[in-house]
């Protein structure tokens, strides 16, 4: 037997109890999301939930996403409560896009060491998500892992399950030449393009997250988290009426790659860039980086969060529609003959 002090799972670096403590207070922020289908509580090995009863033909929409380098914009104000929310958001999108509505929610959080009230502020965004998407935050993961991450430092990431009816899922087939495009605006970058933002933001500028960001009276980091805006209360109306022929959430590759994703082919998605105003965080950006229009279109949103084809009948009553639900929304183009790509004129 060494004589050597003996070693405990705290003395490595995870402290047990901590982790209990921290899951006192997520318990009520998981029970503030439930719907009358979740069967199970938190604590379980696995989360319970009923297929609605009124589902005739349900098919399971499945998503997985994280908040990406947003989180370092969270680290280095200390405010954590938002990015939660961004990541509940972008999974709806994700889903909304083939017409499921949310079901249940699953978060994952990896910390090197359990902070006093962090992982506490970062449910609450996650919680707050699901109750505004009316979705069960069923269960998640938050694990302890010394070495494995700076002081300060995490990760987040989620799983959303959704429900659509086979013969209601949206995948760009019924998308027809002569459609209108309807482009729904975005709060800000969402949750894509800050590896390049935060380049420009904080190192050729030099600005901190307290500075004024140029031309917004807000902070730096008042502009950087704001959050990813969900598009589910205005448009599922829309989609369960078999209104949208097709959707493309505008995330990563922005309108260039991501529209392709649902024209059929022969087909391409052709933009007239004066319908809108792009936002002045995204002109900062491109003038202060010296960034190419083409590289702009693909890093960022640029101001468009959501893209739906909607029937030329219908495009300005779906306009009015929007616009009465909360949304900026405008016709930004139409489909045409083409090669299944992106044109912006």
């Amino acid at each position: 037997m060494s004589d050597r002090p003996g070693l405990s799972y705290a003395a490595a670096g995870v402290d047990i109890d901590a982790a209990h403590q921290a899951m006192k207070g997520v318990a009520a922020l998981v029970r503030s999301t439930a719907t009358p289908d979740t069967l199970s509580e938190l604590g379980s090995f696995g989360g319970l939930y009923r297929v609605p009863r009124d589902a005739r033909q349900p098919v399971l929409v499945a998503s997985t996403d994280g908040v990406g380098t947003k989180l370092k914009v969270a680290f280095s104000t200390g405010r954590h409560g938002t990015v939660g929310e961004d990541l509940v958001n972008h999974c709806v999108n994700d889903i909304l896009v083939q017409g499921a509505r949310p079901l249940f929610f699953l978060d994952y959080v990896g910390v090197g060491r359990l902070e006093p009230g962090v992982v506490e502020e970062l449910v609450s965004g996650v919680a707050r998500g699901c109750r505004n998407n009316r979705c069960a935050l069923l269960g998640g993961e938050t694990a302890e892992m010394p070495d494995m991450y700076q002081p300060g430092e995490y990760d987040l990431a989620g799983t959303i399950v959704g429900i659509v009816e086979e013969d209601r899922v949206l995948d760009g087939k019924a998308i027809r030449g002569g459609d209108a495009i309807v482009a729904l605006a975005s709060t800000g970058l969402h949750t894509n393009g800050y590896s390049l933002a935060r380049r420009i933001v904080f190192d050729r500028l030099g600005l901190g997250a307290d500075s004024p960001f140029p031309g917004e009276d807000a902070s730096v980091a008042d502009v950087l988290l704001r959050v990813h805006k969900s598009y589910l209360q205005s448009l599922y109306p829309l989609v369960d009426a078999g209104r949208v022929r097709g959707l493309a959430h505008i995330t990563g590759g922005g309108l260039v790659d991501n529209v392709p994703r649902i024209l059929p082919e022969g087909l391409d998605a052709r933009f007239d860039r004066s319908s809108w105003q792009v936002p002045n965080l995204f002109r900062v950006l491109q003038r202060e980086g010296g960034v190419e229009e083409r590289e702009m279109y693909r890093a960022f949103n640029m101001g468009v969060g959501m893209v739906a084809v909607v029937a030329a009948d219908e495009a300005d009553a779906v306009v009015r529609e929007m616009s009465a639900a909360g949304e900026q929304a405008w016709i930004a183009g139409e489909i045409v003959p083409g090669a299944g790509k992106v044109v912006l004129s």
